[in-house]
Order: C-alpha cells, then sequence, then structure tokens
C-alpha cells in the first residue's frame, strides 16, 4: 500500500509539474503574442547579422522587431498574431542611402526633367513647349543635362535665346556645377562681358566678343540663381514630400540629406510634425551658411528619440567636379594642362569648422572629390582630432573620396575618417573620367575596394537626383563596375569591385554607422526599428544584371508599409 501510495504521489508530482510547464509555456506564447503587432511568414530574410545570417520569420511590435526566426516556429510563439504571408520574397534591411539631395529631387518632379536628353536641340525643345504654357516673364526652371559629358562642347545661349526670347530660362546640369541660361535670364541678373568671375566661379565667354555664352560655372551660378524668386515653405514642404514618396517606391528607409538650409529645416519639422514624412531623415546642414552654423553650434545637436529627423552634422564643399574640372587635383588636369581644379573651401576653413563641430558634439561631412581635396580634408580632420581630445566617437566623413593619391588611402581607417562613396559616379563618370586625370591616377580614383580593404569605413549612396535614385543599381555598379548594358566586359578596373555582402552592409549597415545609428538599424534582429525592403528576387542567388530587374514590394519603416507594390497602379 505504501508503494502504491508512493507511486500516485509521483505520478501526482509529474503531472502537477507538466501542467505547471504547460500552464508557464502557453503563458509565455500569451505573452510574446500580445507584445507582438505583425508577423511576417514565409520570406527569405537576408538579416545582415552574423550571429544569425538567415530567417524565414520577423515579428513586430510597435516600431521594433522583437523576435527573427523560421515559419514554423513563429506560428506557436505568435498564434494570435495578424500575419503577412510573403511568399517567398526576399527582405532585406531598411536601405538606407547615404548621401542624398531630397529637395533637388522634389524640384526635379516639379521643374523641367532634362536627364538623359542627348542633344541641344531636344532640350530647347523640351524648353520652348514649357515656355508656351508659362505666364509673361515667368522663370523657365529645369536641371539634368549633363554639365561632365558636354564639358569639351558646351552649348551657347544663342539658340536657347531665339527659342524663348521673353522668359528667363535657367538649366541646372546634372551634378549641379554647372548651368545653362538664355539671354533674357543673364540681362535680369545683369551678367555682361564686364562682369568679373566671382570667386571659385567662371562665366564662360564667347572667345571673339567677350560676352558670356550663357554657361556658368559652379559658383558663377548664384549670379544668375539668386534672381530666381525664392522656394516659398508650402513648395519646399510639396517638393520634400513627393520626393521621399519617390524614395519610400525604391526601398529607402532612411537618407542622409547633403545641404540643408534653414527653409529645408523647417519643411522637415512641418512634415514630421505633421506625419507627412514616411522615411527616416539625417540632415547635414549647410556648412557654407555662416550665421546656420553659429545657430546651431550654440543650440546643439538636435537627436531625434524617434529616429525620424536627426540634426547633428554639416556639410562643406572643398572642391567642385571632376566632369567639369572643378575638381581640386595635385597635379593638373590630364586633358586641361593649364588648370589644377579649385578649391572651394580652404584648408583651414574645414579646420575650423572641423574643430568647432567636435568640440560642439557635431559631424563634419565634406565634398571631396580630386586627390588634393581629399588630402586638404584628411590634413584638416586629423588638426582638428589631435586639438579636442575630449571628444569621442568623432566619425568626421569625405563625401566622395574620388580620385585619391594612394599614399592617404590608409588615413581614412587611422584617422577614424568615413569614405562615403557612389558607385554609380564610377560607372557614370568612366567614359571620360580617364581623360580627365590619366591612367596612372586612375588607379586609384572610384576605388572602394582599396578604402574597404584600408579598414575605413564605407556607407554607399547615390547622390540623387544627379544619379539615379535606385539603390539596386548602385548595388549592381558597386559589385560589377559596369554600366547597365554590361560595359566594359569584365568590369571598368575590376580589381575595386566590392562583393555583394559588401555593398549590401554598404546600403545598410555601414550607412547606420556614418549616422551614430548602427544600435537602431542596418541589420535585422531583436530589439532595432522594423525598417524592412521586401524585393522580388532572392538578390543572393541572381547573377548581377539580374538585379537591375529587381522590384519593390513592400517598403516598411517602424513596421508600418509606407509603400505598397500590390497597391500602386
Amino acid at each position: 500500500m505504501r508503494i502504491a501510495f508512493g507511486i500516485r504521489n509521483a505520478v501526482a508530482r509529474v503531472c502537477a509539474s507538466y501542467l505547471f510547464a504547460m500552464l508557464f509555456f502557453v503563458a509565455s506564447l500569451s505573452t510574446q503574442s500580445s507584445n507582438s503587432d505583425l508577423v511576417l511568414l514565409n520570406a527569405h530574410v537576408v538579416t545582415l547579422n552574423d550571429k544569425q545570417s538567415s530567417a524565414q520569420a520577423i515579428a513586430i511590435s510597435g516600431e521594433r522587431i522583437v523576435w527573427v526566426g523560421g515559419t514554423d516556429e513563429a506560428k506557436k510563439l505568435y498564434p494570435t498574431t495578424r500575419v503577412m504571408d510573403l511568399h517567398g520574397a526576399t527582405v532585406l534591411p531598411g536601405i538606407i542611402d547615404a548621401h542624398t539631395h531630397l529637395i533637388n529631387l522634389g524640384e526635379t518632379l516639379v521643374r523641367l526633367n532634362l536627364k538623359d536628353i542627348p542633344t541641344e536641340k531636344e532640350i530647347i525643345e523640351r524648353v520652348k513647349q514649357r515656355a508656351a504654357s508659362a505666364a509673361p516673364g515667368e522663370w523657365i526652371l529645369g536641371w539634368g543635362w549633363d554639365e561632365g559629358k558636354w564639358a569639351s562642347n558646351y552649348p551657347t545661349n544663342q539658340a536657347l535665346s531665339a527659342a524663348v526670347p521673353h522668359n528667363p530660362v535657367f538649366l541646372v546640369g546634372l551634378h549641379t556645377f554647372a548651368a545653362w541660361a538664355n539671354q533674357r535670364a543673364l540681362e535680369l541678373a545683369e551678367v555682361n562681358k564686364d562682369t568679373k568671375d566671382p570667386e571659385n566661379g567662371k562665366v564662360l565667354r564667347d572667345e571673339k566678343t567677350g560676352e558670356p555664352t550663357g554657361i556658368l560655372l559652379n559658383r558663377a551660378q548664384d549670379l544668375v540663381a539668386k534672381h530666381i524668386p525664392p522656394m516659398t515653405l508650402p513648395q519646399a514642404k510639396h517638393a520634400i514630400q513627393l520626393a521621399a514618396l519617390e524614395c519610400v517606391r525604391y526601398g529607402l528607409t532612411s537618407i542622409h540629406e547633403a545641404k540643408v538650409t534653414p527653409l529645408i529645416v523647417q519643411a522637415f519639422h512641418e512634415l514630421v510634425r505633421e506625419g507627412r514624412m514616411p522615411l527616416r531623415v539625417y540632415a547635414m546642414l549647410d556648412g557654407a551658411d555662416k550665421n546656420l552654423v553659429d545657430e546651431w553650434l550654440k543650440r546643439g545637436p538636435e537627436i531625434d528619440p524617434h529616429h525620424q529627423l536627426t540634426i547633428r552634422s554639416f556639410k562643406l564643399f572643398a572642391d567642385g567636379a571632376l566632369g567639369s574640372r572643378g575638381a581640386a587635383l595635385l597635379e593638373p588636369y590630364s586633358d586641361a594642362p593649364q588648370t589644377k581644379g579649385v578649391m572651394t573651401t580652404p584648408e583651414s576653413d574645414v579646420y575650423g569648422l572641423a574643430r568647432r563641430a567636435l568640440q560642439a558634439g557635431f559631424q563634419v561631412c565634406t565634398h571631396a572629390i580630386g586627390d588634393a581635396a581629399n588630402r586638404g580634408v584628411l590634413n584638416a580632420y586629423e588638426q582638428a582630432e589631435k586639438e579636442v581630445p575630449d571628444a569621442h566617437d568623432l566619425r568626421l566623413r569625405i563625401e566622395h573620396a574620388q580620385v585619391l593619391s594612394p599614399q592617404d588611402i590608409p588615413r581614412f581607417a587611422k584617422l577614424g575618417v568615413i569614405a562615403s562613396m557612389q558607385p554609380t559616379h564610377c560607372t557614370s563618370d568612366m567614359p571620360w573620367a580617364e581623360k580627365r586625370v590619366g591612367p596612372q591616377r586612375i588607379s586609384a580614383a572610384y576605388a572602394w575596394r582599396s578604402v574597404k580593404d584600408s579598414g575605413a569605413h564605407l556607407p554607399l549612396s547615390s547622390d540623387f537626383p544627379g544619379e539615379t535614385l535606385n539603390p539596386f543599381y548602385g548595388i549592381y555598379a558597386a559589385i560589377s563596375r559596369q554600366d547597365p548594358q554590361g560595359n566594359p566586359p569584365g568590369g571598368w578596373h575590376p580589381e575595386q569591385k566590392l562583393t555583394l555582402e559588401e555593398a549590401l552592409r554598404g546600403y545598410t549597415a555601414e550607412a547606420a554607422y556614418a549616422e551614430f545609428q548602427e544600435g537602431n538599424k542596418g541589420s535585422i534582429e531583436k530589439g532595432k526599428l522594423a525598417d524592412l525592403t521586401v524585393i522580388s528576387k532572392d538578390i543572393t542567388k541572381i547573377p548581377p544584371p539580374e538585379i537591375l530587374s529587381i522590384r519593390v514590394l513592400k517598403t516598411f519603416v517602424g513596421g508600418k508599409i509606407v509603400y505598397d507594390g500590390d497597391t500602386d497602379h
């Protein structure tokens, strides 16, 4: 009897323990389920998390990822949570474009788009059509003619002025380093043969008469641009919102906006407050605006706890562009030995702002294309870092880092300077870049592999609207060094190619690091923001040319769908 009684007690204890365990398991399931709002199932998840490289399901609660794993396990853990079956689609961490011009993209959506129009005649016809519906005296504004490609034979204003004599016309180049104005615009701005070239700018002139041809390089554009009626706040908000919607359509979840003015800051603040900004913005304030710089250095960085809009960096320009021969080189241009280009911001000024910025907790992001400009910026940063020893986690950046002296490449990692580069610049410039700098210097131009191997951080970006904002064109360019038609065979200077994983990290984890957000973005893992880009093809399995045909199916920002390809018609 005692034995039987003991057995019954043992069985009872086992049953009780089992029942307790089951109740605990159900309670834990219930708790997990109640803590998630959405579960994505049946996906190919490219996590970019070294501890869990792939998965099939993601659970989201609020704005954050709360769990990543397999589909079967997700169904058990979250039996009552709303699910979305992705039917095998690939999910990437939300794509971050680390160098953009959102306001300019917005302007292109409302201004005359001249990108990829190959001839002067066709552009003039477009301008003429726009002028036909314009009010008398209204400015005709356009953008996108390729000042790099046309640099050896710039147009004049004669045909443009004949076609549109009464409306001022101002057409900004694709990379914003040249503009093309008609005679009416030059007259309103009082630009004539007696006008002196401004500092860091050039008015191109007729060799016989000395009259302006209508082409204005670099800072000379301001001679006319300052007479264009300024954009109003409602216009800026409209342009930014149009551009932001275009960004999420291409899978972007965050951007780093370069050269932000007070008007754009106000527009961003209002759009965020009104709930009309679908993507996250990391803003670089216009470092050439002394009043703006002084104001923000006094007030300090604006770091948004909701990660919607963060303002903690300044943007400078050390030189111009390679195409228009404005990039500052150590030695003369190979195809224009009379010039070395122009330093638009002296090294001492870069140092001065960098020093003040580091003291106030700001980052500096400096545009540098030529090897002289890059060296000057590295020198300035090095001096500033030495003189502000108490500053931590500096993350100073060079934007573009396009033509580098080989001896300067290791300095990026040594100084902790981020090389923020654009893959499609390489594949757009390759038809003429070697003519500018010659065969020796070109080996250290667009040198992503060399920069990466040196140990530097390498965020990638588009610099839209000068290049396409489609990030998959950038990824393709990074791994192939070919244009979309597959030229040249094997890639241009293929020794500088990146791997697919490096390119993906450039648009995610590295870009997140460049804005101090690696703890919140850049990979798919528990605790990070639920910023996700869902695409139509498994980018890890397809040949490079097929990357160009990838479609974005859905874009999530903070767990919310901000673009749905199923409803975009």
